[in-house]
């Protein structure tokens, strides 16, 4: 026994911030941002909350599976930073849609999707759970440097949801973990304590972008490739890959390393940016709504992120 996604839904702030509008603000241009990223633009909260996002994706995606929000038995929130300190993200959720169930918080940066189906996973299989709900959403725009061009414009908010239902669709996954906080990090920022003695540094994210390309080109391909094995299957038996949405170099880079045709690969990093733990679950939830997936297909997804974190796994698409 796993578990088999029912149904999916997004959510993204209604601003779009183009790569024009950008180059008003610091020292950059359209053509300079789609050469090395691939993103045109990218959605920013203006009037939205975290808490009014992910809610909108939780309900699309009840809406979709049709399941009730008292039917569900867990709310998963995988996020950077919720709402709040405590109560967390989950809580906040399962208060919103009139859920009773448990909900907690898991941060594993952009590989916080599959780190989150990891944990459903554990509860299908003791038995515990009928329904799950997954959200991942990332507001990233409040913890971005906006004077540093090199990251400023590579982030976007928004996420999207997922309902799991029992089921035997989850053919594998995966996860690492290699704790390093030198090239990927959001420092805390102040501290309210009149005695700690330590430098305090601003919660804006710190990236030393050539080191998190280099790990994340090898984290995508390696991430796939064994995912798929474990399954039993081969690179041909994939239908989809459904990566995260860094960079388009990065993405091309892990098509041509695993054989794998690049026409296979969904991706929107265009419209939205890199949306975190944001990013695989959107990009699954747009995949759905245009109609690609058909049942029965086998779909890859990969993520990797901060921690330094990897993800990745193998599903059928079971709607």
């Amino acid at each position: 026994m796993s578990f088999s996604i029912l149904g999916t839904g997004k959510a993204v702030p209604e601003y779009i911030l183009t790569n024009d509008e950008l180059s008003t603000m610091v020292d950059t241009n359209d053509e300079w941002i789609k050469t090395r990223t691939g993103i045109e633009e990218r959605r920013v909260c203006k009037d939205e909350t975290i808490t009014e996002l992910t809610v909108k994706a939780a309900t699309a995606a009840l809406e979709d599976a049709g399941v009730k929000p008292e039917e569900l038995d867990l709310i998963i929130c995988s996020t950077m930073r919720g709402e709040n300190i405590t109560p967390s993200q989950g809580c906040m959720i399962q208060k919103e849609i009139g859920a009773t169930c448990p909900a907690f918080d898991v941060n594993a940066a952009c590989s916080g999707f599959i780190y989150a189906l990891d944990i459903a996973d554990g509860y299908f299989v003791r038995k515990k759970v009928k329904y799950v709900l997954v959200v991942s959403m990332d507001n990233l725009s409040n913890i971005t440097d906006w004077k540093d061009r090199s990251t400023c414009v590579l982030f976007g908010d928004g996420g999207a949801a997922a309902v799991l239902g029992e089921g035997d669709d989850l053919l594998s996954i995966n996860l690492t973990a290699n704790g390093n906080d030198e090239v990927l990090r959001i420092p805390h920022g102040t501290n309210s304590s009149p005695f700690y003695k330590h430098e305090e540094e601003r919660a804006v994210l710190h990236m030393a972008g050539n080191e998190v390309y280099k790990f994340a080109v090898n984290a995508m391909a390696t991430g796939i490739k064994k995912s798929i094995g474990d399954a039993g299957l081969t690179e041909d038996d994939v239908d989809h890959v459904i990566p995260h949405q860094a960079n388009i170099r990065i993405i091309n880079a892990s098509a041509k390393n695993l054989g794998i045709p690049r026409e296979k690969f969904f991706c929107n990093v265009n419209h939205y940016g890199n949306t975190s733990s944001g990013s695989v679950p959107l990009a699954l939830d747009e995949a759905n709504r245009a109609g690609l997936l058909k049942k029965g297909d086998i779909i890859a997804m990969c993520a990797f992120g901060a921690g330094l974190t990897t993800g990745s796994c193998v599903i059928r698409w079971a709607k």
